[in-house]
């Protein structure tokens, strides 16, 4: 029998023999700023609930959800409120953050950490404790995980997704959580089943990570409902439609959720949030992140606070063999680049991929040779090369009618184009344009309603 796997897709040089055998190392800080910011996650930001002066402690909420699409933000540590004010991220963009001064002393609110019996909650339980645990997705998304967990439909969800491909090169935060605590990792998946009767649960991994699959094999041998599903390694095997597809042979669209098709997908992160949260009284105060490429003088993983400054990981990993040409938060293929690393450790940060060299530059885009290699590789079944003729005509009508919007954004078709377009920006750029004359185009029509109606 065949590794499951989907259609396209690439092969990019992986990267993880830097970090995937260096154990995850808890760094704590001992004083300084601690940055929240009130976006870490898809949809409204949160809502501070403290002001300045006010005394706070390890796992006290600081801020509220902001709406339905929203998440709770937590204190990581004990100290002072001594800020709230924009503050970079890592995406580059300013966003409203609590700055707590850390006293070094971690005074948690009661009960943090005391076990609780999962079995004896109800549904509505779960789902409001993992509400107030502030948990997202933590594979890089941010989308709110309550909500992911309470769909309109609960008793057709057949299928809970646990995406442990870990797909993105470079990345290896993932592989080590599996390794060295894949019982959280089961016990979140068994809350999970509590919530939806009808499903079992698959913990898909890439078949590059073979002492993770049977260390979870090992655990799940007794489990009806839990199995483990090895994976054929190509990118981006761990997006949400490709691994869907691999598991089930579902399809879905941009104009569907996982539980359109029966499905709740989470990161292996995100469901040992869920144990923490759930049966350990926990919110998310840390994340696994990986520090890593060419220019890091020890690439590892490390166990950190959120609100951490960059800065001091980068240290805490040896600094830089010499000054990077380019920095990513996240990956080669999705991460983002940044000008700088004086930003704070979100709930989403994954990654700090940090290179002597920047490919990009050293490769300028040359004329497409219409060689038909993107169209090819792209696992939405798209044709990258008319897209991007749509894009530079800034014909938004025709990008739609290429079916664009259904792009994912992984970056296939601009790893494997030999003229070394930059498609996957522009194709970004296309999808926020036509998302900003959607809204301008409803607002227009609501307010015109809105005058009829007088």
């Amino acid at each position: 029998m065949g590794l499951a796997t989907f259609r396209g897709g690439v092969h990019p040089f992986e990267g993880k023999e830097l970090s995937m055998d260096r154990a995850v190392t808890v760094l704590k800080p001992t004083s300084g700023e601690m940055v929240y910011p009130l976006s870490q996650h898809i949809g409204a930001p949160a809502k501070a609930i403290v002001k300045v002066g006010d005394e706070v402690l390890v796992g006290q909420k600081i801020a509220e959800a902001g709406g339905f699409i929203s998440a709770v933000v937590v204190s990581s540590v004990s100290g002072k409120v001594k800020k709230i004010e924009p503050r970079v991220t890592a995406g580059g963009a300013k966003s409203i953050s609590i700055v707590i001064e850390n006293d070094g002393q971690y005074t948690a609110v009661e009960g943090l950490g005391e076990d609780r019996d999962a079995t004896k909650l109800s549904k509505q339980e779960i789902r409001d404790i993992v509400r107030e645990a502030g948990i997202v997705g933590l594979g890089g998304a941010g989308f709110p995980t309550n909500v992911k967990l309470t769909p309109k439909d609960e008793s057709k969800i057949d299928y809970i997704i646990v995406n442990g491909a870990e797909c993105e090169p470079y990345l290896t935060c993932d592989y080590r959580m599996m390794i060295e605590e894949p019982e959280r990792l089961i016990g979140g998946l068994k809350v999970m089943l509590q919530l939806f009767e009808n499903a079992k649960a698959v913990i898909g991994v890439e078949n590059n990570k073979p002492k993770a699959i049977e260390k979870l094999r090992a655990l799940v041998k007794d489990e009806p409902k839990i199995s483990v599903e090895a994976l054929r390694t190509k990118y981006p095997q761990g997006g949400e439609r490709s691994l869907i597809y691999a598991v089930t042979g579902r399809e879905i669209n941009s104009s569907m959720l996982p539980a359109d098709a029966g499905c709740v997908v989470d990161n292996v992160n995100t469901v040992m949030a869920i144990y923490d949260a759930v049966c350990k009284r926990t919110p998310i105060l840390e994340r696994v992140i990986t520090i890593t490429g060419d220019a890091i003088k020890e690439p590892q993983n490390f166990k950190v606070r959120t609100g951490m400054n960059y800065n001091d990981i980068i240290e805490a990993a040896g600094g830089f063999k010499a000054d990077p040409k380019k920095i990513l938060s996240g990956g080669p293929m999705m991460g983002q680049a940044m000008y700088t690393t004086d930003v704070p450790v979100t709930k989403n940060s994954s990654s700090l991929t940090c290179f002597l060299e920047d490919e990009v530059e050293k490769n300028p885009e040359s004329p497409c040779i219409r060689c038909g290699r993107c169209g090819e590789v792209c696992p939405e079944f798209l044709v990258p090369v008319l897209m991007m003729k749509s894009c530079m005509n800034g014909d938004s009508a025709g990008y739609e009618k290429l079916y664009g919007m259904e792009c994912i954004e992984c970056g296939s078709c601009s790893y494997i184009c030999p003229a070394r377009r930059p498609l996957t920006q522009a194709f970004k750029q296309m999808k926020r344009r036509i998302g900003e004359e959607r809204r301008q185009k409803a607002a227009a029509e609501k307010a015109a309603s809105g005058k009829e109606t007088k």
